[in-house]
């Protein structure tokens, strides 16, 4: 079955995307911990992180890395926070979250929920700031 993830990167549900390449896809979480929280996946799905093979492994997080660069300009923060959690959907994904505090980082603190129109803003932000890096 596939994951809302497979689905995103089908094109079948739509998402504020901010990068992409042919193995991974970045976009908005539409139910942010902090505004510019973004999930960086790769297009293949696999449930587990660490069952990935090394090298899409190792590119999911060099591709994080130039995201994070683009959040980091876009949404002005001390640090862009790492989490890898993978509970609530069955497809490896890294979280990025611009933080200025670790309570930025906490997963069970009411969530935001922006609007179309604040995640679309985001998104541009975010892919402007990435021409930067």
């Amino acid at each position: 079955m596939m994951t809302i993830f497979s689905k995103i990167v089908a094109g079948e549900i739509s998402a504020h995307v901010v990068a992409e390449t042919v193995e991974y896809l970045a976009f908005l979480d539409v139910s942010p911990l902090t505004a510019g929280h973004v999930l960086v996946i790769p297009k293949i799905e696999v449930d587990y992180i660490f069952d990935m093979d090394e090298d899409l492994y190792v590119g999911l997080w060099m591709f994080a890395k130039i995201v994070a660069k683009g959040v980091k300009i876009a949404f002005p923060c001390k640090k862009v926070g790492v989490s890898v959690i993978g509970l609530e959907v069955p497809h490896a994904h890294i979280h990025l979250i611009p933080m200025t505090s670790v309570s930025d980082m906490n997963f069970s603190k009411e969530k935001l929920s922006p609007t179309e129109e604040e995640l679309a803003e985001a998104a541009e932000k975010i892919k402007q700031a990435l021409l930067d890096v």
